[in-house]
């Protein structure tokens, strides 16, 4: 929703901002692509939930073998969620800041709904790490909610 509101604002900033159709692009294929990992989480929980009825009885080495490629990929998609987001948000607040002055409460909102996606999205990598908190990843997602967060906070003035 945040990548289509930051199309909508690009689309209708062009006389405003001449980086509005770079933005455009790019929001386009954000959104396209957060709509597929909408499905990706679907089947990365799915292929997790059916590796760990494959290891029932399984034990160590063999048990991670078949449930540890599923576990990263349910932590590996919500942080493509996470950087997607997080760009969003940046679009959305550079839209906010220099875009069709009509469509501002529209990029904000953008750069809020970007926010709380990258920060749900950090709620599921922390619980799917399942308490690994020096996990690279973890660390890179906390790092890209703050600048997400950040983005929010610093158009939000309405």
């Amino acid at each position: 929703m945040a990548a289509a509101l930051v199309e909508k604002s690009a689309t209708l900033s062009a006389a405003h901002w001449p980086g509005a159709e770079a933005s455009l692009e790019r929001a386009h294929a954000l959104r396209l692509h957060s709509e597929e990992l909408i499905e990706h989480d679907v089947h990365a929980y799915l292929g997790y939930v059916e590796a760990m009825r494959s290891a029932k009885g399984l034990h160590g080495s063999a048990r991670e073998e078949v449930v540890g490629p599923a576990r990263a990929r349910t932590v590996d998609v919500p942080l493509d969620i996470v950087r997607s987001a997080g760009e969003v948000a940046e679009l959305a607040a550079k839209l906010a800041d220099r875009g069709n002055p009509n469509l501002r409460a529209d990029a904000v909102v953008a750069t809020i709904l970007a926010a709380a996606a990258a920060e749900s999205a950090l709620t599921l990598i922390a619980v799917n790490l399942g308490g690994s908190m020096d996990d690279k990843r973890l660390e890179e997602a906390r790092r890209l909610v703050r600048q997400a967060s950040e983005s929010a906070r610093s158009v939000r003035d309405l």
